[in-house]
């Protein structure tokens, strides 16, 4: 027995030495695996680091649990910025066996905790999940099962507080779901098997076009499916889906053995009371939903019938009625009553232009209020035909006993009666007859003591002819006391594509008052605006500039205006603005505030301000002057997502300068703050146009220097934005501008290890990166570099120098006053020769460096002989002739320097006793521009090369288009042709073939 016993504990400890050492044998093993699937299968890229993945054979025994920590998928292209998966912790238990026979891994379960993830499809239809990279040659090979080191033999996965989003641009349709929780099981090793799963969400939202359909519903749902693996074919069994309190089930199948989805299903409410239908209404299902009491009953079903691929989508329909519906707040003394609806929405080819919307009943009592509607929409595309009404008397006061409005007193007569029927169109309207008028409103909030009153509106919308330009909205009458203080206004549009308006708002708007009545979501507004503004004229003289045809007047004075929120969360408040109307411009006076925590006072004219409100390609023109004692920059550097503060490393994305601005700008402000830059008396003019921001004589003083600058920023193009800038800086610090300027880094980087100043009047232009960082290899410029003084030492091009000739002088030297010509070529600084006096010694130097450190200069000493090392004047001796060398009192020597300014490499290329060999410099330099030259017009013509192959292609793209437009109208005129024909032949025999008229029968009549 002890035998045994000790044999035991002896295979235990075996066993657990083996699950420790185990992961440790075949870590690098799975990890090489995961890679080579991950670059051989996805065209994306997925982060993860190394220590981030672990091995366990104690947390999913008997099989060897995979982990990634931290795992990111990112997509390319125009996904490049996008995350489609971030999941916090990753988990895939292997069948061991597998692992140590090592022909391939099974992968019996994966886990995924808290995954966030974002689909998105484009207006394209391009979407960020297809991410699988396709096998060029699967047209050409038979499928190698065996190829793949993995094999999917999951048998249960799992998702735990996961986030899903899903946005479609291209339908527009959005869904987003929270704290997902989903588990499922099923053998997929075998072909046909029986998958089971079950979801829950917490909070689930669906959008159309911008219209919350479900909002913060919770979901919940078991589905078993049959699955036939080997025809690609699912049928739903045993399944059970709720939304809030609403079940429903599917039936049917669906077939997507490749790209095509053949879809063959119906679904059906499984429960039918009235109150289950209730629970999915935008704003009812809430914590009081329980208590509510509900009355009714319902029918629910549908189809998703036909194929779904890039170009088709299947065939749906829906029926919903609801037979003597009721629902009761409990703490409520009305209930609505009378709820009965019938309608259906059908396509039976999915297209939205063949989609018919049925509204054959809807009928609800507001208490004593009845609404009543019928519409029929054919076709939800461009074209659609309506026929439809709507009529309902509403006492608000009634409402309030019927729906909670929480906080608030509401009191007054609504009244909608609308008839529309007809085609919609961009070039007409249905025959619309429509009044809503409010009678006596009043409303009240206990957030605010002071109710609104004697609110009244009368609007009326007509159109008797179907023609868009015969649309006639009239707001006849509008006005409203807010303690005390009158509001009243009214306008007439008439037609819609050139419209003509006549209009006039006058009273005080107390947006404090308004905004603790009517709270604003995500936003903070206050402040007070006394307005008496009168505008009256037609789109068309505006867009023709017809100022004289258009009357606009009044006058707008502002108090204490603030405006947060979350897009703007620095703020901006407007302390006392004045405002005067005309037909051409607006003037601003006296206005003062501040933008975040910088003061601005304002004044200036706005004109072409009805253009730019009313129509899309109008600009708003005008000039202001601005100062500011402080203005902070920085704090308008914020993070696209968070609204926070950025570091300057972290500010990504091109700034886009508006398209319908045309404005300039007169600024002086004593200081602004950029970045670590401090700018002080900052003056000159910023204009705005056509997407271009140009500096005109700006001025300021930072660094203890003087800059005045010429430019401008471009981005007509947000892919290719562009810059020119003419710089003219005096007195600047080399160390300073090092420090500050990225520009300076990139192409002088010898200015981080110069004492001393230089003056500079520079220009150049060039592309800036999406990261607002120039792209060096298109800067184009020239200019003159002044050195005022630059002590020169401890550098290490110069020692270098200093070491090869044993010339101890070149360590420490300083240059004063030297006028230095240079030029940048395609991204590459080119310093154009100029000579230096060390001592006894000439100098002349002149070369070229790039944006990525590396350096290419060319020097010629001329030095007395004797001066240099042995070394040197044996080398030389061996170049020019020992007698030569003899006879000379100076020799020239011609050093080549490459590398970089930190690690320089110099060497002797030459050498002479002639003054002429300097010319070498020059020779040098030229032959450096001509090269680059070179390379920017290989680049230009490169492009010139790829823009014309382009057009040609969309050339040829029209022409082919054009020609199936002709075939296309050429067959139908000839079936026209046909018809007409037809129709003739037709009516000719008919005519023939018709009985003879019978002649009166005269000898029956009397006289």
């Amino acid at each position: 027995m002890k035998k045994v016993v000790i044999g035991f504990f002896i295979f235990l400890a075996l066993l657990l030495i083996t699950a420790a050492i185990v992961p440790v044998l075949f870590k690098d093993k799975i990890k090489q695996a995961l890679d080579k699937e991950i670059a051989k299968n996805i065209d994306a890229r997925v982060l993860y680091e190394t220590d981030d993945v672990s091995l366990s054979l104690f947390r999913d025994f008997p099989n060897l649990s995979l982990g990634v920590d931290n795992l990111s998928v990112i997509g390319k292209d125009s996904f490049a910025t996008d995350t489609l998966a971030r999941i916090p912790s990753f988990r895939m238990g292997l069948n061991l066996m597998s692992v140590i026979s090592g022909d391939e891994l099974k992968v019996n379960s994966i886990t995924l905790d808290e995954p966030v993830i974002r689909l998105i499809v484009l207006e394209s239809g391009k979407a960020n999940w297809d991410i699988m990279l396709e096998d060029s040659l699967a047209d050409e090979t038979p499928v190698d099962t065996a190829a793949s080191d993995f094999r999917m033999a999951i048998k249960g996965w799992e998702v735990n507080n996961g986030t899903l989003y899903y946005d479609d641009l291209s339908i527009p349709f959005g869904m987003a779901a929270y704290n997902v929780n989903h588990t499922g099981s099923g053998d997929f090793e075998q072909d046909v098997f029986d998958m089971e799963s079950h979801t829950t969400v917490d909070r689930f939202v669906m959008t159309y076009d911008g219209t919350n359909y479900i909002q913060n519903a919770r979901l919940n749902a078991d589905v078993t499916m049959a699955m036939d693996l080997n025809q690609s074919l699912y049928t739903f069994k045993d399944n059970n889906i709720r939304i809030n309190e609403f079940p429903f089930k599917f039936d049917g199948t669906i077939l997507m053995p490749e790209e095509n989805i053949d879809m063959d299903l119906t679904f059906t409410a499984t429960e039918t009371d009235f109150r289950n239908v209730l629970s999915v209404v935008p704003g009812m299902y809430s914590e009081q939903f329980e208590d509510i009491n509900t009355e009714g009953k319902l029918s629910f079903d549908g189809y998703l019938k036909g194929r779904m691929n890039d170009t088709l989508m299947p065939g749906y329909g829906v029926d919903l009625k609801v037979i003597d519906g009721m629902f009761k707040y409990p703490d409520l003394p009305e209930a609505a009553r009378n709820i009965n609806v019938d309608m259906s929405v059908d396509s039976k080819d999915g297209e939205l232009a063949n989609t018919n919307v049925e509204v054959r009943q809807f009928h609800l009592d507001l208490g004593k209020n009845p609404v009543d509607a019928k519409v029929v929409i054919a076709g939800l595309d461009s074209v659609m035909q309506v026929d439809g009404n709507v009529k309902a008397n509403i006492d608000l006061a009634e409402m309030t006993k019927v729906f909670p409005v929480e906080g608030m007193t509401l009191r007054g007569l609504l009244k909608v009666d609308a008839d529309a029927k007809g085609t919609y169109s961009e070039t007409s309207m249905p025959v619309i007859d429509a009044d809503m008028n409010l009678t006596n409103g009043y409303v009240k909030s206990e957030e605010f003591p002071a109710p609104i009153q004697d609110l009244n509106m009368v609007t009326n919308i007509r159109n008797t002819t179907g023609n868009t330009d015969d649309t006639r909205i009239n707001i006849e009458r509008f006005n409203m006391t807010l303690d005390g203080e009158p509001l009243e206004g009214n306008m007439l549009v008439q037609g819609i594509d050139q419209p003509a308006f006549d209009g006039r708002i006058k009273g005080i708007l107390d947006l404090t008052k308004l905004t603790k009545i009517f709270p604003l979501e995500d936003m903070t507004l206050s402040g007070r605006i006394n307005a008496d503004v009168a505008a009256k004229g037609k789109m068309s003289d505006i867009e023709a500039e017809k100022y004289n045809n258009i009357t606009a007047n009044g006058t707008m004075a502002i108090n204490d205006l603030t405006f947060v929120s979350t897009d703007l969360p620095q703020g901006m408040k407007i302390n006392q603005a004045n405002a005067t109307f005309n037909n051409e411009r607006i003037n601003l006076q006296n206005m003062n505030g501040y933008l975040g925590k910088s003061d601005i006072q304002a004044s200036g004219s706005l004109s072409n301000y009805i253009g730019y409100a009313m129509a899309d390609n109008q600009s708003l023109r005008g000039t202001f002057n601005i100062s500011s004692n402080l203005f902070d920059v920085n704090e308008w550097m914020v993070d696209e997502n968070t609204g926070a503060p950025v570091e300057e490393t972290a500010s990504e994305g091109v700034v886009e300068v508006p398209a319908n601005l045309d404005v300039a700008l007169n600024i002086d402000a004593k200081q602004v703050l950029y970045n670590n830059l401090k700018l002080n008396n900052v003056s000159g003019q910023v204009q705005v146009k056509d997407k271009i921001a140009r500096l005109n004589k700006v001025t300021f003083n930072t660094l203890g220097a003087t800059f005045a600058t010429n430019g401008s920023y471009n981005t007509q193009s947000l892919q290719q934005p562009l810059f020119d800038m003419n710089l003219d800086i005096q007195d600047l610090g080399f160390k300073e501008a090092f420090n500050s300027f990225n520009t300076i880094q990139a192409l002088a980087p010898i200015a981080g290890v110069l004492e001393g100043k230089f003056s500079t009047n520079f220009a150049f232009a060039g592309e800036l990166g999406q990261d607002m960082i120039p792209i060096f290899n298109t800067v184009d410029g020239s200019g003159v570099i002044r050195v005022l003084r630059a002590a020169v030492g401890n550098v290490a091009i110069v020692d270098k120098i200093s070491n090869l000739t044993n010339i101890q002088e070149l360590k420490n030297f300083v240059i004063e006053n030297k006028v230095i010509d240079a030029q940048i070529v395609d991204g590459k600084l080119v310093v154009k020769p100029f000579e230096l006096n060390v001592g006894n010694i000439d100098m002349k130097v002149g070369g070229s460096n790039d944006a990525s450190g590396n350096i290419d200069y060319v020097t010629t000493l001329n030095v007395p002989t004797g001066k240099v090392g042995r070394e040197i004047n044996t080398r030389l001796a061996s170049m020019i002739g020992s007698e030569s060398l003899a006879t000379s009192e100076r020799i020239n020597l011609n050093l080549n320097i490459g590398g970089t300014v930190s690690d320089p490499k110099v060497s002797l290329a030459g050498g002479s006793v002639k003054e002429q060999a300097a010319n070498v410099v020059q020779d040098a330099v030229q032959n450096k521009l001509d090269e680059a030259r070179q390379e920017v017009d290989e680049r230009k013509q490169q492009l010139q090369d790829t823009v014309q192959a382009e057009l040609n292609r969309r050339k040829q793209e029209v022409e082919r288009q054009a020609q199936q437009e002709l075939e296309k109208k050429r067959r139908e005129a000839e079936q026209q042709i046909k018809k007409q024909a037809t129709d003739k032949v037709g009516g000719f025999l008919k005519q023939l073939t018709k009985p003879a008229a019978t002649p009166a029968d005269t000898t029956q009549g009397g006289n």
